[in-house]
This record gives C-alpha cells, sequence and structure tokens, in this order.
C-alpha cells in the first residue's frame, strides 16, 4: 500500500504552457500521479486502485504499444467509478494544441472534474490483443469511453469479462465498435451512448471536400508540384467538374443530408438518394433531390456515390465486386461511414480496372490500417483516383470541442444517477435497442 500524502500547488498563470503544468502537475498534482507508458515501467499500487491498473513486468512489453495515463484521487464523500478511455495518441501535436482533445494527453478535459469527484480515470491507446492494456483495464470499470478514431472494440468475448460495465460512451458519433446484442444481454444491460450531432457537419464538408478532389484529380497535380515537375496534360486528363453530374448518397439521415444540402450550390445534374425512409416532400423540393427506392437502380445513374449509412449486419461487405459491377463505369465513390461497408480487395480492384475512376475517404477496417492495407496504395490507370486520409473526418477541432462536451454531459447523468440522457444520444438502454433504425432491424430478424 502506498500512502499519498498531498501538498498545495502554486497557482499558475493563464498564459502557463502545457510544459510548465506538466512540471508540477506531473509530479504530484491535486493528490495524484501520471503514468506514460510508452517506456517500460511499472505503476504503483494506490488505495482504491483495481489490480488490473497495477501492471507488472508482464505488462511493460504491451505498454510499449500505446501510452497509458492513470490518476487516482481518493475521497470519502461518495464511492469511486472507475472509467477508461481508450483515446488515439496525440504526442507533441497535443501538447502545441490543448483543443486536440480526444487524445490521450487532453483527456477529452475530463479528467480534473471525474478527480474532483473521487472517481478513477484510467486513459490508453493500447488496445491490441489480450495482453492489451485496454483488455486488463476493462475488467473492473464501470464506464468506457472510446472514439470511432481509434475504436477500442468491444465485443461479446470482452463484455463477458467486463463484470462491472455499465455505459459505453462513443465521443463521436456511431457504435458499431460494440457488439450491440450482447451489450443488451450483459450486466443487466449495458448502456450505450453517443453524443448525436456532434460532428455530423465536419463529416459532411469532408465528404463534399473529398468529392471534389477526386473529381478534379487534385491528389496527382499537388503531388507533381511537389516532385519539382509541371505538366499541366499530365493532371488536366483525368480532370472534370462537378457540375452537371449526378450524385448519390446511399442514406440520408444527418450527415447524408447536410451533404446534398451543400452539393445544391453546385448545379449537378441530380442529387439522388437511397434510404429506407423518405424525406418529407418539403425537404425534397427544398434541397432538389429525388428518392430511388432501388439501390442498384440509383448506381447506375451516378456519377459520383457517397456512402453515409450506418455500419451493421446488413451494410458489412455491402460494396463487394458484385454491387461495384452495377456502378457507372468511370464513376468515383467516397466512403467517411465505415471501412468494413466496403469490401477492400475488391475497390481495389475496380480501381485498377478503370470501372472505379477514383475511391476515397477516412475510414478503415481495421483502424489503425496497417501498413500494407490495399487502400493505402490502390490507384486508377491514370496513376490517381485515390484520396484516402487516416479517420479524421468528424474529429476537427471544433467537432472535439462538441463531442468532449458531449461525453461530458453523458458521464454527468450517469454519475449523477439521474440516467437524463438524451433520447437522440441513446443507441441501447435498459436492454434493448434505443433508436429507430437498430430497434427496427433487431425486431424484424
Amino acid at each position: 500500500m502506498v500512502l499519498l500524502v498531498t501538498r498545495s500547488l502554486p497557482t499558475l498563470p493563464r498564459q502557463a504552457g502545457p510544459a510548465a503544468r506538466r512540471a508540477i502537475h506531473g509530479v504530484a498534482g491535486s493528490g495524484s500521479r501520471r503514468v506514460m507508458t510508452s517506456r517500460p515501467q511499472q505503476l504503483s499500487r494506490r488505495s482504491g486502485a483495481s489490480p488490473a491498473s497495477c501492471m507488472g513486468p508482464a505488462a511493460s512489453t504491451a505498454s510499449l504499444r500505446g501510452s497509458t495515463t492513470i490518476r487516482l484521487m481518493s475521497t470519502a464523500k461518495r464511492e469511486k467509478v472507475k472509467v477508461l478511455a481508450v483515446l488515439y495518441d496525440g504526442g507533441k501535436h497535443a501538447d502545441e494544441v490543448p483543443g486536440l482533445l480526444g487524445t490521450t494527453q487532453n483527456e477529452l478535459g475530463i479528467r480534473k472534474w471525474l478527480e474532483e469527484q473521487g472517481h478513477t480515470l484510467v486513459t490508453t491507446s493500447d488496445k491490441e490483443g489480450e495482453n492489451s492494456t485496454f483488455d486488463k483495464e476493462l475488467v473492473d470499470a464501470e464506464v468506457i469511453i472510446t472514439t470511432p478514431f481509434h475504436p477500442g472494440y468491444l465485443t461479446a468475448e470482452r463484455l463477458a469479462k467486463a463484470k462491472k460495465l455499465k455505459l459505453a460512451i462513443t465521443a463521436g458519433i456511431g457504435s458499431d465498435h460494440v457488439d450491440l446484442d450482447a451489450a443488451n444481454k450483459t450486466n443487466g444491460g449495458i448502456t450505450v451512448a453517443e453524443v448525436t450531432g456532434s460532428n455530423v457537419v465536419s463529416v459532411a464538408e469532408h465528404v463534399v471536400m473529398t468529392i471534389l478532389v477526386l473529381v478534379r484529380n487534385f491528389v496527382p497535380a499537388h503531388e507533381q508540384i511537389q516532385a519539382g515537375e509541371w505538366d499541366v496534360a499530365a493532371a488536366a486528363k483525368d480532370e472534370y467538374d462537378l457540375e452537371g453530374k449526378v450524385v448519390g448518397t446511399v442514406a440520408v439521415g444527418r450527415i447524408g443530408e447536410r451533404v446534398l444540402r451543400r452539393l445544391k450550390a453546385f448545379d449537378c445534374k441530380e442529387l439522388l438518394y437511397y434510404d429506407y425512409q423518405p424525406l418529407s416532400p418539403e425537404k425534397e423540393k427544398e434541397i432538389g433531390c429525388r428518392r430511388v427506392q432501388n439501390l442498384e437502380e440509383m448506381l447506375a445513374q451516378c456519377d459520383v456515390v457517397t456512402i453515409n449509412c450506418p455500419l451493421h449486419e446488413k451494410t458489412r461487405g455491402l460494396f463487394n465486386k458484385e454491387l461495384i459491377s452495377k456502378m457507372k463505369k468511370g464513376s468515383w465513390l467516397v466512403n467517411t461511414a465505415r471501412g468494413a461497408i466496403v469490401v477492400k480487395e475488391d475497390v481495389a480492384e475496380a480501381l485498377k480496372s478503370g470501372h472505379l475512376r477514383g475511391y476515397g475517404g477516412d475510414v478503415w477496417f481495421p483502424q489503425p490500417a496497417p501498413k500494407d492495407h490495399v487502400l493505402r496504395y490502390a490507384k486508377n490507370p491514370f496513376g490517381g483516383g485515390n484520396a484516402m486520409v487516416p479517420h479524421m473526418s468528424g474529429t476537427s477541432l471544433d467537432a472535439q470541442k462538441r463531442y468532449a462536451l458531449g461525453t461530458k454531459s453523458i458521464l454527468e447523468s450517469y454519475l449523477t444517477g439521474k440516467h437524463d440522457y438524451k433520447p437522440e444520444d441513446l443507441i441501447v438502454h435498459g436492454g434493448d435497442y434505443a433508436t429507430k433504425a437498430y430497434g427496427e432491424r433487431a425486431k424484424k430478424q
């Protein structure tokens, strides 16, 4: 057992930078200790800490894969709750830009708030393999927070070991990293919630940007300049205008609708959408779009297709060789939904053959994408057509601010015992589906 002695800390001026704050708080901030396990270290056991948070030498190798931060603060006022956050590493960038809230360094801005209430926050990026910090800390965590950008996959096997887990929060939107059926059956029903709407604008803007990058053949032209070359014909031979093109979205939810609204200004020939639920006639008229009830029929008409549907059992692998063959030859495909909605090998082959002129987006499966992932390097016959980036569309600094606040709101609802969550944030709750799409799918099976 470690006796923790606290002391008063000097007040830092507002302009004090991250380094100055770490110099003080990294030693004895608020009676706590900060440990970054990007280098092998053994964590000390503190009063109130879980066995899983006290990693011995056996865990040192696993800790090399990511960083973990543990701070514990004792209180006699209320029972502690252990919160586990699986986030991506921000490195020096998170130090330079505190607005990178979704990182292991800045921890959604919730550490001080949680510690002041006597709760424990464990933050890690190490999530791969059964010896990961994620797996070890999950076993006695009551709350898990993760993001779509660095998801901690909550499989049925993992959930079965998480005997205390009551709440799973997605800091962002999209909870396909959770086995929702298993969540409904575990521990009397684990609540799965996300910060609905927090980054829909961010993703919609990224979709429009990616469409333009592909259609205007921007990437090869930019690479040409960086290489010190100048060949207008080489860039222009695969460059087109968006005006006069037919664009269709697979799903017209919060993101899909915003994409269509933004595309209206480009004077496209037609804006189409495929969705199980139609927009109101008033919205269709306002946007200038039309619903097509058959997916293959819509794909055959489109010069550009953008995927904006959630990932579930009916959309996993949806865009395979067969469905892609129904698309217009020489069309562009954009995917900012989920990587597993497409069959990556089939997309790469369609690009290589020229059936697809371009593919772009920011979603991969798995994430992070391995170095040999085929969509890192796939090209069309002209050597272009690839507009893939890391999973970044929904994690702009503005979006991070929104989903950090939303995460705190969900946590507060749980920790106060009020459970007055926003209905639109709930995915599963009380052992059942809480959203229309997921709920209706479950009942029809």
